[in-house]
């Protein structure tokens, strides 16, 4: 009788997301299984409006941020993990035992979670995705027309801003070879191809007028290197930043910090370990290539450093490690508010 008023054990559930069936297991602060239960999509969230305030994690897959925003705001703590870090805990290939496996990975102490984004993170990252996409589409298309061209003896020389100035003239010369067939069928594809550079600038401009909007991204802007898209891919990416404790953390996230190999006391530095954002971590090693190149170095802090990194290595890395001090820079400007890049004017020194 003396135990009745002892207060409840917490209870830690792991969700395995389905596209309709959604397999929730809880576990008690002892690790001990104490409900599997399975629900539909409509009746999942009746369950957590009811249940008591717990930690519930699942893997971040589509849907899960969604779910993650509902739950959480029915008063529960949600935690993300990649599903690579899930798969320790995994014992066999079943739905409950996923769950199972999730509930136990969100107890770890050390484990990895991905941030929570808002509704407007994740339309901002599907812009991001959409032109990236069709980027693609137009380097393969582009590609495309240039070989159907080469098959009869005519090349075009290589960038997009060039094809589009030799193309027309080609399929308009009648006597290059090209048959009648093929011109047609390289016209449609060239139609295609402004279609689709109209539609790339219209989801630019979006992306633009966001940046040009956030006080968050105009602060991003003011590093080398960063313009709208980079700053606008961040916002997206990670938000306020606040889930990395220090400015390596992010660089780490990123894949820009190099990949090790230790064994008997001997460690061994391997090139970077291209983990984390892919989208992201391009951005940022583009715009240190131009950074690398344009960047006046009188006038701007970094211009000694630069000058003593490419003294001593190659300019492919050194451009690798100016993305990852960029990567540094974003961070201190994520979490200290107000924070901007102040270039170095030689006047003043």
């Amino acid at each position: 009788m003396a135990h009745r008023n002892l207060p409840r054990p917490a209870v830690v559930y792991g969700i395995d997301i389905g596209k309709n069936l959604f397999h929730v297991v809880g576990l008690s602060c002892d690790g001990t299984p104490v409900q599997k239960v399975r629900f539909r999509r409509d009746t999942l969230l009746q369950f957590f409006a009811r249940a008591q305030p717990s930690i519930v994690g699942m893997e971040s897959c589509a849907g899960s941020q969604w779910l993650a925003r509902k739950i959480q705001a029915l008063g529960h703590k949600v935690r993300l993990i990649p599903a690579q870090f899930v798969k320790p805990y995994v014992k066999s290939n079943n739905d409950i035992i996923d769950a199972e496996a999730i509930a136990e990975a969100a107890t770890r102490p050390t484990m990895r979670f991905v941030a929570v984004k808002e509704a407007d993170q994740v339309d901002l990252q599907a812009l991001h995705r959409i032109r990236d996409q069709m980027v693609g589409s137009r380097t393969r298309l582009i590609n495309q027309m240039r070989a159907f061209c080469l098959e009869y003896g005519v090349p075009l020389r290589q960038g997009a801003g060039i094809f589009k100035l030799e193309l027309p003239l080609a399929l308009k010369d009648e006597g290059n070879g090209i048959s009648p067939v093929m011109r047609r069928l390289v016209g449609d594809l060239y139609a295609d191809l402004c279609r689709l550079e109209e539609r790339i600038r219209q989801v630019t401009r979006e992306i633009e007028a966001v940046a040009n909007r956030e006080d968050v991204t105009r602060r991003l802007m003011t590093i080398p290197g960063i313009g709208a898209l980079g700053a606008t891919a961040v916002l997206a990416a990670i938000g306020d930043g606040l889930q990395f404790r220090k400015a390596r953390d992010l660089a780490a996230w990123l894949g820009l910090v190099p990949r090790q190999y230790s064994t008997g006391g001997k460690q061994t530095l391997l090139g970077i370990s291209k983990r984390g954002n892919r989208y992201l971590r391009k951005l940022l090693v583009h715009g240190a290539r131009s950074c690398f190149r344009h960047l006046d170095r009188t006038r701007d802090r970094l211009g000694s450093w630069l000058d003593g990194l490419q003294a001593r290595m190659h300019p492919n890395k050194a451009v690798v490690a100016l993305a990852a001090k960029m990567a540094r820079i974003v961070w201190v400007v994520l979490n200290k508010p107000g924070a901007l890049y102040e270039r170095r004017d030689p006047a003043f020194t």
